[in-house]
């Protein structure tokens, strides 16, 4: 099973790999959603959607559908 960022608990980071282009919103490119960056879970709302991840210093809220199209790399501390 791969690992994508909304696999990741609270606090845990990872790499962005790579995710089907035509899947992610303009938008979250523009944030620094791009494969080589690094992601982290800062929160996840009381539904368990949307997440909070940070990417490159932007706080983001995203869909957890849509995080679940995101492959990363664990950062292992």
């Amino acid at each position: 099973m791969e690992t994508t960022v909304g696999h990741l608990k609270r606090g845990e980071r990872g790499i962005i790999k790579e995710f089907a282009e035509d899947l992610l919103p303009i938008k979250l490119l523009e944030l620094g959603c791009l494969p080589g960056n690094e992601v982290e879970l800062i929160q996840v709302a009381p539904l368990q959607d949307p997440i909070y991840i940070n990417v490159n210093g932007s706080h983001i809220a995203i869909r957890r559908s849509m995080a679940f199209q995101i492959a990363i790399e664990i950062i292992k501390e």
